[in-house]
């Protein structure tokens, strides 16, 4: 049964990634996948659930888990470039060619049909900068970085360069080459923000 639900999954993320939501319709799926409606219907309500279902397993966008109070500015570094990594590998998997349009409608599409994603993401991008903030005030605190520096901005500063990524992806065409400009950007602020 979680076979047919993941392949079913699968299939319509193939779906709504080479079209659109408004284009993708139950009937689409199953003639698409050779399953009746009512199969599809036996694993999912309506084609909301699907598309929901479809961008919890594809779009596995979430918060970095770290122990703000023993993690210094350099490990926090560190581990923005793997969770970053984490998620685009999730994404893309090991896709050298992409059309990085067709992801970027999908993300919009998640906007305009998926109900919650837009709070869901908000409360992400605030669970990420509270984090960040919380980590370079205890980096100022033991002289890890100087003291003239301006928290919020630096927190804001941290996450802008994880979303940048969409940036160098549009102009480069390879999540690994962006990954690479991530971190090299990363570590530059750091570098900037050090005694």
């Amino acid at each position: 049964m979680k076979d047919t639900r993941d392949f079913i999954i699968d299939e319509a993320y193939k779906l709504f990634l080479s079209h659109s939501y408004e284009a993708v319709s139950i009937s689409v799926i199953s003639e698409a996948i050779g399953f009746t409606k009512g199969a599809l219907y036996h694993h999912f309500k309506n084609k909301e659930e699907l598309f929901r279902a479809v961008i919890d397993k594809h779009f596995p966008v979430t918060s970095i888990m770290v122990d703000v109070d023993n993690t210094s500015l350099k490990e926090y570094t560190t581990l923005c470039i793997e969770h970053t990594h984490k998620i685009l590998k999730a994404i893309f998997g090991n896709e050298k060619k992409f059309i990085l349009v067709n992801y970027l409608s999908l993300i919009a599409d998640c906007f305009r049909h998926y109900e919650g994603f837009t709070e869901n993401k908000a409360h992400v991008i605030e669970d990420a900068v509270k984090s960040a903030e919380i980590i370079i005030r205890n980096a100022i605190k033991q002289g890890e970085v100087r003291k003239d520096i301006n928290i919020q901005v630096v927190a804001l500063q941290y996450f802008s360069l994880s979303l940048g990524l969409a940036g160098d992806l549009i102009r480069t065409s390879s999540v690994e080459t962006a990954l690479t400009s991530m971190k090299d950007q990363l570590n530059q602020l750091y570098y900037l923000l050090k005694k």
